[in-house]
């Protein structure tokens, strides 16, 4: 039911939770893990080998991820609210393979 809903609400992207991203770090050594906190709060805690965006610099950042448009992409954020935003900025330029880590960095770190 929730994929009719998402599918007809116009989402393009997926939620996972920290369990999930982290058989996809195993298994998938070209996913790309994008971190849309500030650059503070990347410093003070990340995923290794993120790369950090913050949100009110992505859609003027999109150059920097074109290359990256093949490839699975999960975006986090402290909670999976800002993450969501920048999931919806993503699919709407084109990426088709986003993921959001919902529940936030917090979630990975259980």
């Amino acid at each position: 039911m929730k994929f009719f809903y998402d599918l007809f609400k116009g989402k393009k992207y997926s939620d996972i939770d920290g369990e999930e991203l982290k058989e996809m770090i195993k298994n998938d050594k070209k996913l790309i893990l994008l971190d849309v906190r500030s650059k503070g709060e990347h410093s003070s805690f990340n995923i290794p080998k993120s790369k950090n965006i913050p949100l009110g610099e992505l859609s003027l950042s999109l150059d920097k991820l074109k290359s990256y448009k093949d490839r699975n992409i999960v975006v986090y954020c402290a909670s999976g609210a800002r993450s969501r935003s920048g999931a919806k900025i993503l699919t709407k330029n084109g990426f088709e393979n986003v993921y959001n880590l919902k529940g936030g960095v917090y979630s990975y770190k259980k």
